[in-house]
């Protein structure tokens, strides 16, 4: 379970800068929302997964409710994701 926690963290992180520094921009500055719209979903199911399995992995990690909160948070800053994969996940 920890090793598809990981895959799935690594997913919503990419999935997140992509939409933050790509689509975002391409949106504001071109007007084209199109690659919002792509990302977005995807990002979306990626993000909710992670939560979820954060929460069903936390007994396992052994993980207090800080470090559980830890990792969550990082799943809305940008490169949260991959500290959290560094710090607890390896």
């Amino acid at each position: 379970m920890k090793n598809f926690f990981r895959v799935v963290s690594f997913l919503e992180g990419i999935s997140y800068l992509l939409l933050l520094f790509v689509a975002v921009p391409i949106k504001y500055f071109n007007g084209d929302d199109r690659y919002v719209k792509l990302l977005g979903m995807p990002h979306g199911l990626f993000f909710m997964l992670y939560i979820i399995l954060a929460i069903v992995i936390q007994k396992q990690m052994k993980w207090n409710a800080k470090t559980l909160g830890i990792v969550m948070l990082a799943s809305i800053i940008p490169f949260g994701t991959f500290y959290i994969d560094k710090r607890y996940l390896r």
